[in-house]
């Protein structure tokens, strides 16, 4: 980059949870700058968490953060020329990048389920990523099966 680097904005806690995790994840949840309608998606999808959890000492919203730790990847591949040859090299992610790909990963895969509402769909994801199961934790469980794959290249970091 030609000029420096961009200053991180300050994200305000959501009004519900006082959180700002939430808030980032419905930045990303987000469609067309209609936040308010991402809000309700995810309140409502935390409602029906809170239906559906079967231990009563865990709150909705702390059932989320689990199912995002056990989405969240430790290391992934990244491309790399080395003498005409691409390499898959597993590298180390930074922590910022760990829970966005998580959210990412929960958000994309919650889009692709077959229920009714996206606030179902969302609590169905959540849900399964809790306990550490569904499609998002598959993905994560693949990503490192690659990275350990390619661990033999991993001399070739830069």
């Amino acid at each position: 980059m030609r000029k420096r680097q961009a200053k991180k904005r300050p994200l305000l806690p959501d009004p519900r949870f006082n959180d700002q995790l939430v808030t980032r994840f419905v930045n990303m949840m987000m469609w067309d700058g209609k936040k308010s309608v991402a809000f309700k998606i995810f309140y409502d999808a935390m409602d029906i968490v809170d239906e559906k959890k079967n231990n009563d000492e865990k709150t909705a919203l702390e059932v989320w953060k689990d199912a995002l730790s056990n989405v969240m990847p430790h290391v992934e591949v990244r491309s790399r020329r080395v003498g005409g040859a691409t390499f898959q090299i597993p590298m180390q992610i930074r922590p910022d990048r760990k829970i966005s790909t998580a959210m990412k990963w929960l958000i994309s895969f919650a889009r692709k389920r077959n229920e009714k509402s996206m606030a179902s769909k969302l609590a169905a994801e959540v849900l399964a990523a809790a306990k550490e199961e569904g499609a998002a934790v598959k993905k994560r469980t693949d990503t490192h099966k690659m990275a350990e794959a390619n661990k033999a290249f991993s001399h070739f970091r830069f």
